[in-house]
């Protein structure tokens, strides 16, 4: 690895501060939760947007979230090929071995990868179409929410996709056998929310009305 460097001085600048600060009040509980392991009681499956920002928005302290980041929060269909596949890795961790009694999903506003499938999916950005595009073909995870906006009016149809973005990937999961056996059994609960950071908002899927509502 001689192409790596250390670290920039403002990051280590701002670790000598958290380890003079946060952690000498606190290393005993930091100890515990080290040698104690994880018990988280929620996985949270949001987007790798720097901007999105999980534990900030419920107060959350370390070890509370089982925290899984990708581009657009999405979860593909349960695909047992052998292959590569991060995101289903650490749903299979959080339900089979660390018994999470949550999964929740959280898109957001102003999200970046459903802006490049609303325009991959309309034509407008053919370099997302190549076999070659890793973006291009995550977000292919997300064209059947694209086939479900296309009908309304292109001015809402971003927005809408956003919240696609979480549906559909709420659909996949319960693709996964031991996730639908978790449901199934009332062992776990499955939870989609959109946020907009802009307006400090924050809305969860209603499947009584088949809508997102305010928090």
């Amino acid at each position: 690895m001689d192409k790596a460097r250390l670290l920039p001085a403002y990051l280590v600048q701002r670790f000598h501060g958290w380890r003079a600060t946060a952690w000498q009040e606190n290393k005993a509980w930091y100890r515990r939760l080290a040698t104690g392991g994880q018990h988280p009681r929620a996985m949270v499956i949001s987007c790798c947007d720097s901007r999105v920002h999980v534990t900030s928005i419920f107060g959350a302290d370390e070890g509370e979230f089982f925290i899984h980041r990708n581009i657009a929060n999405l979860v593909p269909p349960y695909n047992p090929d052998g292959e590569y596949h991060g995101t289903s890795a650490a749903v299979e961790y959080a339900v089979t071995a660390l018994k999470v009694a949550h999964i929740v999903v959280l898109g957001h506003a102003n999200c970046g990868g459903v802006q490049g499938c609303h325009a991959m999916c309309s034509g407008q950005a053919p370099e997302l179409e190549k076999k070659t595009s890793f973006v291009g073909r995550w977000m292919d995870i997300l064209r059947p929410g694209y086939e479900r906006v296309v009908v309304l009016p292109e001015e809402d149809q971003i927005d809408a996709l956003e919240k696609q973005a979480v549906l559909i990937s709420m659909e996949n999961l319960m693709t996964f056998p031991f996730v639908r056996s978790a449901v199934d059994a009332e062992e776990m609960t499955i939870h989609g929310l959109w946020t907009s950071m802009g307006e400090g908002a924050l809305e969860q899927y209603d499947p009584a009305q088949g809508s997102f509502v305010a928090v």
